[in-house]
């Protein structure tokens, strides 16, 4: 089917002021960075459109009620605002009823409307177009003050970064719908090699799902659910049931929180989730990991009861296993798996890898301050079959940067050198990293790893992050802790 617009948003204009006077607003972001990256995806300019002028005192023009009928997909920035808006749920309500007629909303159980959380909003209150959604939430939770904060980079470079992240999930699922409508398979889908089943779980460990969905998906896997489960306890394990049977894995993060029961339940929503996890083994074919993160202080007593029943579990058998390790450990064991069973894998030479066959390209970072210490990990990399690119600090300050932006964009993977540099350094290395989508890069994000070496420090002792494998090598270079990067690299 054809399509004049590829994507319309839909949005309340109250949402799109300036914070800052003199800066665009964040819906005029967000629709420039959904056009660079939508673009970079599909190797074309897309035609993405929203409405500047009108405001919510207009009468819907018939003219923008035909337009309606002619977009691929509808991109909904939900916030309090925009729910309450009758502009919206009238540009919501046509473009759904004209979906109908085009074959349904939802085209191969892909949703042509994306659900942007800008600002949260309680669930009972989203129009009925987006009830069933799961939406992709730009808005960061304080753990402890319950304080809302979006993602907007006049909030600091790290709400940029994890703005660019979930962008970057939002522009690969638009492209993935529009290759489909246009009636060619997606890169994403070609490669499709696994549907898994992984758990909601409670919002300490959010931030980790979200890490392990989209590595999942970056490396062709689908991950159900793909829409909000139920809440009413019948309806919510009939619509498991279904994912778990068009699933070989599930994986279930297990955190502090106590989940919500739902309605006429009387287990929590991780209980039940494991518990038809369990069912779904017994019918073979199907393997389950649970994660508990090391260390974890458990102070409610129902929650500590349903970690202490998932520890002693006996149905831990053969096939499913329970990691108390960090996050990095459980996404070896889930790639492990998934690259085991992959039918089409083709057995690796001996004499290459995948890395080497490609001349994989590695980007040695580090400071000025540790250039005359890096020369083992550069030839360690060369002798392992990588291009290794390193930064340069001489020269006109605009072709360094460039120089550095064609790196980020270009490379495989990423080694990190913490040394004779503080932690704010090395913190902002890795947001660079994360950007990189925002330097052109169209590639899958890049392996990251951080060499931790001298001088010893108490802050490079505490260091932890779910950005990076973290290797310590605070008595000088050691090939053997580097493997586990090099595994990562090469598929190993």
């Amino acid at each position: 089917m054809s399509f004049d617009t590829d994507a319309f948003i839909s949005y309340a204009h109250l949402d799109n002021v300036e914070l800052i006077e003199g800066h665009k607003g964040w819906v005029a972001n967000l629709h420039r960075a959904l056009e660079v990256r939508v673009g970079q995806l599909l190797g074309k300019k897309p035609h993405i459109w929203r409405d500047p002028k009108l405001t919510g005192n207009d009468v819907i023009a018939e003219t923008l009620i035909d337009r309606l009928q002619r977009v691929a997909a509808l991109v909904s920035v939900v916030s309090p605002r925009y729910v309450r808006s009758e502009w919206a749920r009238r540009e919501l309500s046509e473009f759904s009823k004209a979906a109908e007629q085009q074959g349904g909303v939802s085209w191969h159980k892909k949703a042509r409307i994306f659900k942007v959380m800008k600002t949260p909003v309680p669930p009972e209150m989203h129009p009925p177009e987006l009830q069933a959604l799961l939406g992709y939430e730009f808005f960061t939770v304080h753990p402890e003050t319950g304080r809302i904060r979006e993602l907007d980079e006049v909030f600091g470079p790290d709400a940029q970064r994890d703005f660019w992240i979930k962008l970057d999930d939002l522009a690969h699922d638009i492209c993935c719908l529009l290759e489909m409508v246009e009636g060619s398979p997606s890169p994403d889908a070609e490669r499709a090699t696994a549907v898994v089943f992984l758990a909601e779980t409670t919002s300490d460990l959010r931030e980790q799902r979200e890490v392990i969905k989209r590595d999942m998906e970056q490396h062709g896997h689908t991950v159900l659910p793909a829409s909000a489960l139920p809440l009413v306890a019948s309806a919510l394990k009939a619509a498991i049931r279904e994912d778990l049977a068009r699933c070989e894995m599930s994986i279930h993060l297990v955190g502090k929180n106590y989940s919500l029961v739902p309605e006429g339940g009387v287990e929590s929503l991780v209980e039940t989730q494991n518990e038809l996890a369990i069912e779904r083994c017994e019918g073979g074919g199907f393997s389950r990991l649970l994660w508990i993160p090391s260390g974890l202080d458990v102070q409610d007593e129902r929650q500590r009861k349903v970690v202490d029943q998932l520890r002693m579990d006996p149905r831990i058998h053969e096939g499913s296993d329970l990691l108390e390790t960090a996050l990095e450990d459980l996404r070896t064991v889930y790639q492990e798996r998934l690259n085991r069973r992959a039918p089409e894998a083709k057995p690796v030479e001996l004499t290459t890898t995948p890395a080497m066959a490609g001349r994989g390209l590695v980007y040695l970072i580090y400071d000025r301050r540790d250039a005359d210490v890096m020369s083992p990990w550069m030839e360690f990399l060369f002798k392992q079959g990588f291009e290794v690119v390193r930064p340069v600090f001489e020269g006109d300050e605009a072709e360094v940067r460039e120089y550095h932006e064609e790196n980020l964009r270009s490379c495989d993977g990423a080694l990190i050198l913490y040394g004779g540099t503080g932690e704010c350094w090395l913190r902002r290395k890795l947001r660079e990293l994360q950007k990189s989508p925002g330097y052109g890069r169209t590639k899958p994000v890049p392996v990251v790893a951080i060499s931790v070496i001298p001088p010893k420090t108490v802050e490079k002792e505490s260091l932890r992050t779910h950005d990076a494998i973290v290797i310590s090598q605070t008595d000088g270079f050691s090939p053997d802790p580097l493997q586990a990067f090099i595994s990562r690299l090469t598929g190993k």
